[in-house]
């Protein structure tokens, strides 16, 4: 049941359910099987992964985003302090 939560929450990119997950992770102790420990390593892998890939994504809008503020900025017509008319 856990790895199915899990599985849902990868290909959801479910930030929130796969952190839930990892909180209970005990539940992985009851698994019966060495395959369901081997499945339970590769999506704990991929969630990760995943993990990693939402955190990139998110520092570059971040870095987009000042960079867009900045050129704003230097933009600003209220920043002059009068006419810059040249003949």
């Amino acid at each position: 049941m856990w790895l199915d939560k899990l599985k849902i929450a990868i290909v959801q990119k479910d930030t929130d359910s796969i952190s839930k997950l990892l909180d209970d992770i005990s539940q992985i102790k009851d698994a019966k099987k060495l395959e369901e420990l081997q499945e339970a390593s590769y999506l704990l892998q991929e969630a990760s992964l995943l993990l990693n890939s939402l955190k990139d994504e998110t520092l570059n809008f971040i870095n987009q985003t000042k960079k867009s503020i900045d050129f704003l900025g230097s933009t600003d017509m209220r920043n002059s302090k009068g006419l810059d008319i040249r003949l």
